[in-house]
């Protein structure tokens, strides 16, 4: 692995066209975001990309494709975080926008922050299947839902066959992927190990803890903080001066914040020890949504231990419960 980079080249994503931009060089390449556009500009580039640092967007998956491609090639490859990338920018006082610039752009974000950014390192195969069933599943979901509504909207009679027909379609759609993923899940043995111990927790279940081995496989190799971090339900402080708010949480992967919170209003009305946790906060004077919030955050905390040591986490739920 290269450890002193002596190329930066920032690559601007489009669902048809890559931008391609070097650091310190005004030009820029544009190629076609397929096959045979990546291997254009690995020809193009051959000779510095080896000792290079490629930084490209994360933008929903458009990505993907070449950044396998270029770790396929041993080329070390960062994918910024937009909101990161767009505050680098602006701080820059750059207000104009096209891909060329936010191509140049991202070459000197990956050459002025080169020591504190991760690189990218893909999935394993098991694993980008689950995520990608799972999206699927969500996704059903949320247009099942939307057919409820219909179904139940008032004058809607002429409708409401079509829309009983497509919920039951969308049932056993759901149906189907629940089975694929429990079946990849079944197939492991690690993966049922940490479901096993998942399902320890008060307010996950079956479905959750499917939920979280797809979108959190994060799970049993980060601390505390960070595990609170990557779900977003850590706190962050509101102050200025001897004004002190709320802290907030924000940031994180939005789909699994809404699992946590599901999980965390079934643990709230249990009678474990997490339910009288979230009763011992109300108690004492907090918003219900503050307790919610606590809750959560210490939900996925104890959910860490799923990828630690299974043996003690099984043996002792109850420890891990009350001392996460």
């Amino acid at each position: 692995m290269v450890t002193s980079y002596q190329n930066f080249i920032g690559i601007d994503i489009g669902k048809f066209k890559n931008v391609v931009a070097i650091h310190k060089q005004k030009n820029a390449v544009e190629f076609d975001n397929n096959a045979s556009g990546w291997q254009q500009l690995f020809q193009e580039f051959s000779d510095i990309l080896p000792n290079s640092l490629v930084t490209l967007e994360n933008t929903g998956k458009y990505e993907l494709g070449l950044s396998h491609f270029l770790i396929d090639k041993n080329i070390a490859v960062h994918r910024a975080n937009t909101r990161k990338v767009k505050s680098f920018i602006l701080s820059h006082g750059t207000l104009a926008k096209s891909d060329k610039s936010d191509a140049r752009a991202l070459a000197q974000y990956g050459f002025e922050r080169h020591k504190t950014l991760s690189l990218f390192v893909p999935t394993s195969k098991e694993q980008s299947t689950l995520t990608a069933l799972c999206q699927r599943r969500d996704d059903i979901t949320q247009m099942r839902a939307q057919e409820k509504c219909r179904l139940e909207a008032p004058e809607n009679d002429h409708i409401k066959e079509s829309c009983q027909k497509t919920i039951e379609f969308f049932d056993s759609q759901i149906n189907e992927l629940n089975n694929t993923i429990q079946k990849i899940i079944d197939e492991s043995r690690e993966l049922q190990q940490r479901q096993k111990i998942l399902k320890t927790v008060p307010g996950i279940g079956k479905k959750l803890s499917q939920d979280f081995l797809c979108l959190m496989p994060e799970l049993g190799y980060l601390n505390k903080k960070e595990v609170a971090s990557l779900a977003g339900v850590a706190p962050h402080p509101k102050e200025s001066g001897k004004a002190v708010g709320y802290r907030r949480i924000i940031g994180g992967r939005s789909n699994v914040r809404s699992k946590l919170f599901t999980a965390a209003m079934a643990a709230a009305k249990s009678k474990s020890v997490l339910g009288a946790f979230y009763s011992k906060l109300v108690e004492s004077g907090k918003k219900k949504m503050v307790a919610i919030t606590a809750l959560m955050r210490k939900i996925i905390v104890i959910a860490r231990l799923c990828g630690q040591n299974f043996r003690e986490a099984i043996q002792e739920p109850r420890q891990n419960l009350e001392n996460p």
